[in-house]
């Protein structure tokens, strides 16, 4: 049966948006800006804006003798500090695997040892469409200082009991992290990484 616009919905299951098609507002290498034509369920039209990325992401949970590696950063979008775990894009042609050893490594001046994929997700699905890859390190090899310098003002180990204390204090409020080591916490990922 059509929606209104003459949509068949009879393919898709109730509830579906449908997405008629971009037309951009900004592009550029980093994000583009759309305006998406979709038809909701109930066959209204709406022109809904949409930031499109061309790169998901890769983060690290870089676990080591029970202790846990974050970043201390500056975000100035939102002129906060907090503490986060090494990620960032993925380059062309490479995995998210391989993108979460190499910010990992540039980041924080640490090798994973070995990385198991934790979860993916989409951070913000009602405005954006990048999503994020999250894997767990058990250990951690020091290969020197950081060759990406921009990324942290601070480099450290916390303990499993701090960075619980850290979500719930605020001082972890970006999203990728945030939503990783709630996932860890939830999932019992440290339980099986105690201290040496």
């Amino acid at each position: 049966m059509p929606n209104p616009d003459g949509t068949d919905t009879t393919a898709t299951p109730p509830g579906t948006w449908h997405d008629r098609g971009d037309t951009v507002i900004y592009d550029s290498d980093w994000v583009r800006l759309v305006t998406t034509d979709v038809v909701m369920p109930d066959g209204t039209q709406v022109d809904h804006h949409v930031v499109r990325m061309p790169r998901p992401a890769s983060g690290t949970i870089i676990v080591d003798e029970g202790r846990i590696l974050l970043l201390w950063r500056h975000r100035f979008i939102t002129d906060t500090w907090g503490w986060e775990i090494p990620a960032g894009g993925i380059d062309p042609g490479e995995t998210a695997e391989q993108a979460a050893i190499r910010e990992a490594t540039e980041e924080s001046g640490w090798r994973p040892a070995s990385i198991e994929h934790l979860c993916s997700y989409f951070p913000a699905n009602g405005l954006l469409d990048q999503e994020f890859h999250i894997f767990v390190s058990d250990g951690a090899v020091d290969v020197g200082e950081p060759t990406d310098i921009n990324e942290a003002a601070r480099i450290e180990w916390h303990d499993v009991g701090e960075v619980r204390r850290l979500l719930t204090t605020g001082e972890i409020t970006d999203g990728l992290s945030f939503a990783a080591l709630c996932y860890a916490f939830t999932t019992d990922t440290f339980a099986s990484k105690p201290p040496a």
